[in-house]
């Protein structure tokens, strides 16, 4: 017979597989059509950038909403952690580096880490906005 615990631990595993499965198939859509603005990558940065923005807003629809930490495997765990992708940001920089692009280089390094956080930050914002919108 399974216990209470190894069930919630099967319900735990569902979430993060359905959250990664969903992150990945939408980074694999998003990347499979490569954008390129001059010589710099743009898919890996959109990726990065709205996948930071989603975090910032359930980090604090999460709390807001008191949801259970359980839900933070499907979204930011599971959908955030296998949509965004830090190896594939290095690789690209790698990359640029390889092919003396050091100005592209430099742009991209200051784009994704600079325009994801402020990704997470104006997703908390615009969330604390609304949220104080609706409680009045």
């Amino acid at each position: 017979m399974v216990g209470r615990k190894e069930k919630l631990k099967g319900i735990e595993f569902a979430l993060l597989a359905v959250g990664a499965l969903a992150g990945t198939f939408l980074r694999y859509k998003i990347v499979s059509t490569p954008l390129w603005f001059g010589a710099l990558p743009l898919n890996v940065l959109v990726i990065n950038v709205l996948g930071s923005f989603i975090l910032g807003v359930f980090s604090l629809v999460s709390l807001a909403w008191n949801v259970d930490p359980k839900y933070s495997l499907l979204v930011a765990i599971g959908f955030c952690g296998s949509f965004t992708t830090m190896s594939s940001f290095a690789l690209e920089s790698s990359n640029l580096l390889d092919n003396k692009q050091f100005s592209i280089f430099g742009l991209n390094i200051l784009a994704n880490v600079g325009l994801s956080l402020g990704a997470v930050i104006l997703g908390r914002i615009l969330t604390s906005t609304i949220l104080r919108v609706v409680q009045q």
